[in-house]
């Protein structure tokens, strides 16, 4: 089962979450409907800036694990090379 690790966040280098699910546009969904996870909803948390869709969703929960542990520059950094201007990238995958 395909997975897909992300990154969402309040504005341009502000409040970072980090989650995984086996459906992008489903969970994009449950968290602007306020259903995703309560930290997102309380630091409006909504923006994906940065996803990578993994083909085992084994795979992608051990990646998501990884990057909790990284310091908050490195995944700045990681956004940044696929996303310099922090964008809502969900306008391209079905929004």
């Amino acid at each position: 089962m395909t997975g897909y690790v992300y990154m969402t966040a309040s504005q341009k280098r502000g409040t970072i979450y980090i989650g995984v699910t086996n459906d992008l546009s489903r969970r994009m969904f449950e968290h602007r409907s306020e259903r995703g996870s309560r930290f997102a909803s309380r630091y409006n948390v909504f923006r994906l800036v940065w996803y990578e869709e993994h083909f085992d969703i084994r795979d992608a929960i051990q990646r998501e694990t990884s990057l909790k542990r990284w310091r908050r520059e490195w995944k700045i950094e990681l956004i940044e090379a696929m996303n310099p201007d922090w964008q809502e990238l969900m306008r391209g995958i079905g929004w």
